[in-house]
């Protein structure tokens, strides 16, 4: 390692739901500083995802989704003695949220025809029920990664 870890800063949870995986979720959607517009955006589509599971809390039927979008495993490029390999590698707690709300933002903006709240909720309730682009996304991190299983004796 070159430098010194850079410290995790604490994150303040978010206003509506007090959770900070939804504030993330807002860091994540946000572009260009605007968080209120963010914050406009998310919490629609929570608000679209609780008229679609009337049953269920928005904020639950979220972290479900969550937890079927993290990934495990991963791989990584390392290069050893003139050729690349792809070592996989297991993902940390961190990085896994942080891969699930980038796949979740990049899959709801590819969306197209409806408006940002309306993909994203789409998104999750799809991520909620096991389908959708996202899940595929890990599931096919996860492929590549067993693929690549001869190569993990280069984990370092």
């Amino acid at each position: 390692m070159r430098r010194r870890k850079a410290v995790k800063r604490q994150l303040t949870p978010d206003v509506k739901y007090n959770s900070e995986l939804v504030a993330r979720l807002i860091s994540t959607i946000m572009e260009r500083g605007k968080k209120s517009t963010a914050q406009r955006i998310v919490y629609g589509a929570f608000d679209v995802i609780g008229s679609k599971k009337k049953d269920m809390d928005p904020l639950e039927v979220f972290l479900q989704a969550l937890e079927n979008i993290k990934p495990k495993l991963e791989v990584k490029s390392r290069r050893v003695g003139g050729a690349t390999y792809q070592v996989p590698i297991e993902v940390s707690n961190d990085r896994q949220v942080a891969l699930a709300l980038r796949w979740i933002k990049s899959y709801s903006q590819s969306r197209k025809g409806k408006s940002m709240q309306e993909s994203l909720a789409m998104e999750i309730l799809d991520a909620f029920e096991n389908t959708g682009a996202s899940v595929k996304k890990k599931e096919d991190t996860l492929k590549m990664a067993q693929a690549n299983k001869a190569f993990a004796h280069y984990r370092w």
